[in-house]
């Protein structure tokens, strides 16, 4: 047991730590981060369905399309492409569509499912991170740009991250009442409600102490952070119940062994899957109020 504590705090470390640097360092090296993140959980997901349910899900075209609808967004909300740049990923998801009826023997329902559910499920929320990374501002000469503004997606971990470590302090000191026994049989309402809390509170600090903090951003107030914060807590506890219902249903404990400690990628960003979109979903709302 405590030879197991130790490795996984050494991984867990290590890992955010390489993902802190990762994302702070270069707008180049976030996207070699979460290109790696999306390609390694992509090949994951289809490896575990492939083995679990009987599928023969092309993996390598697969991951192939998270990874280029991964570049493609950052392209597009980059700058650096109009909306041409996703033509060859929809050519790619018509080919996964059409090539199963040439494979005699396939379990095609299940394949074409299962594709389709990666995407959406794995490939489009990482993919999304590009939309809090790349703010669009205008340029000197007047023409639209975007700037590489790494403090949300950066926040959002930070939000998952504290708000994980409270629900499983909290959870364990005063965790009483079960959150969802069925899915998941150690978590609590006191777990959730602490997380809540904290990840609102550490919100406060970010909104206190980072340098963006205008009314040109969408996150321009206090209220505006807390408000970030609670969304992902609240969607990043139902992201966690979902692959929870996921590996029940395929009958696993974990989704891979990449990391020690902690399982597989899918293990690891479960939160995110379902965090992610909505964060996104929260700061439009926010930019859109803004503008009217």
């Amino acid at each position: 047991m405590k030879h197991n504590l130790i490795i996984r705090t050494i991984t867990g470390i290590a890992f955010v730590s390489v993902m802190v640097c990762c994302i702070l360092w270069h707008p180049l090296s976030y996207a070699i981060l979460f290109a790696t993140i999306s390609a390694l959980t992509t090949w994951e997901f289809c490896s575990i369905v492939n083995r679990r349910m009987n599928c023969q899900i092309n993996r390598v075209i697969t991951t192939v399309a998270s990874v280029y609808l991964f570049a493609a967004i950052l392209a597009f909300n980059a700058n650096i492409s109009g909306s041409e740049i996703f033509i060859p990923y929809l050519l790619t998801l018509v080919y996964l569509l059409i090539s199963e009826l040439y494979f005699k023997e396939n379990n095609t329902l299940l394949n074409w499912a299962f594709t389709m559910m990666v995407q959406l499920y794995v490939a489009l929320p990482i993919a999304l991170l590009n939309t809090m990374s790349f703010v669009s501002a205008g340029m000197p000469d007047g023409t639209p740009g975007a700037v590489y503004t790494p403090i949300f997606t950066l926040s959002l971990f930070i939000f998952l991250w504290v708000g994980d470590s409270a629900a499983y302090c909290f959870g364990t000191w005063l965790g009483r009442h079960r959150l969802f026994p069925r899915i998941s049989p150690k978590k609590s309402w006191e777990g959730c409600i602490g997380a809540f809390v904290t990840a609102v509170a550490v919100s406060q600090l970010i909104a206190t102490f980072q340098p963006i903090a205008s009314t040109s951003t969408p996150l321009a107030n206090h209220m505006a952070w807390a408000g970030l914060a609670a969304t992902v807590t609240v969607f990043g506890t139902w992201g966690d119940l979902v692959e929870s219902q996921l590996k029940r249903k395929l009958g696993i404990k974990d989704s891979g062994n990449i990391l020690p400690g902690h399982g597989g990628m899918l293990d690891r960003f479960d939160s995110s899957l379902i965090a992610i979109p909505m964060a996104v979903l929260y700061i439009y709302t926010i930019n859109q109020l803004m503008i009217i």
